[in-house]
């Protein structure tokens, strides 16, 4: 099996997207045709199928690039505690040490920022960055100031991820420019602790909202773009996912910066995971199948991932009940 990548930040690899000026020429010129997207997403699923060592090396893969996350409103430190040590040992020893992936970890652990100093604490030494949601999570409605000054408390709490929340109203309005300034103002707040921008993609409306909101977030900084807080009605889907992975090769291929995909929500079983990652693969290429480029938002699919790992080495399935996550 192939050894992982240990460098989670995207800053520490990469030249940091330090964004553009808004280019609204750019912006309007973006379109979804939908019918196409929903036809390219329909036959995804079926187009590729991985098999015995190569889907056992995918799913390793898939675990590294998991930010393991528990945003509920019962967490507790304990919770946390358990969450990052099974971050930091995500599948059972003696599974890792027969497929010779010893070290393995994932590639984030996600909580709110009154557990910050918990995950922090409990992460030494173990080079997981902690992630902290942040801007009024999920709706992103609170004052602004107070959204500013909630990323400068978790940052110096210790947060190495920021995951904010973009106002929707400016998109289903067509305010461009006040999202494109809030996103800069997150970017500011939040220093070296590199940003990802949730879109909450269910609620923009169109394909095509998805698009420019992915690009006005890119021009403005944003390190990470990701598809949903997990808290709405429709979260990850393979058609928006397709948008947005689009619009960061677009990205790419004019300012030569490299931006992050996150999907979240909805993604639990393994099956899925390798379909995304094979759909990155093909659009973006090998080097975003890293965990500085790629993150799965998840808490339950890392779970089924150490379930099909164990049959893969064992040849039986266990129960998921043995798998938990904390």
């Amino acid at each position: 099996m192939q050894t992982q990548t240990t460098t989670h930040l995207p800053q520490v690899i990469e030249p940091r997207n330090p964004g553009i000026d808004l280019d609204m020429q750019w912006v309007r010129a973006v379109q979804a045709n939908t019918s196409a997207i929903e036809r390219r997403a329909a036959t995804l699923p079926g187009r590729r199928s991985v098999k015995k060592d190569y889907q056992a090396a995918w799913l390793l893969r898939a675990i590294s690039c998991v930010d393991l996350t528990t945003l509920s409103g019962d967490d507790t430190a304990e919770r946390v505690r358990r969450l990052c040590a099974k971050g930091r040992q995500p599948v059972r020893a003696d599974i890792l040490s027969a497929l010779d992936m010893q070290g393995l970890t994932v590639g984030a652990i996600c909580v709110y920022h009154d557990m910050i100093e918990t995950a922090v604490a409990s992460l030494q030494g173990s080079g997981i960055p902690v992630a902290a949601v942040s801007t009024g999570f999920p709706a992103g409605l609170s004052p602004f100031h107070l959204r500013l000054a909630e990323i400068g408390e978790s940052v110096a709490a210790g947060a190495d991820e920021i995951d904010i929340v973009i106002s929707r109203r400016h998109v289903l309005s067509g305010n461009w420019q006040a999202l494109y300034d809030e996103m800069r103002a997150f970017r500011h707040a939040c220093g070296e602790a590199h940003v990802k921008a949730i879109l909450a993609t269910g609620e923009l409306g169109t394909l095509r909202n998805v698009a420019r909101a992915s690009l006005v977030c890119m021009m403005a900084g944003a390190d990470f773009i990701k598809t949903s807080t997990g808290k709405e009605s429709e979260n990850a889907t393979l058609p928006v996912t397709l948008v947005m992975i689009r619009a960061i090769r677009e990205y790419y291929d004019r300012t030569g910066f490299r931006i992050g995909y996150k999907p979240a929500g909805g993604i639990s079983k393994s099956k899925d995971a390798l379909v995304y990652l094979t759909l990155i693969k093909d659009e973006l290429g090998d080097r975003w199948l890293q965990p500085d480029l790629f993150r799965f938002g998840a808490s339950s699919l890392l779970g089924d991932i150490e379930r099909q790992l164990e049959h893969y080495v064992t040849g039986t399935y266990s129960a998921s009940y043995r798998h938990a996550m904390g």
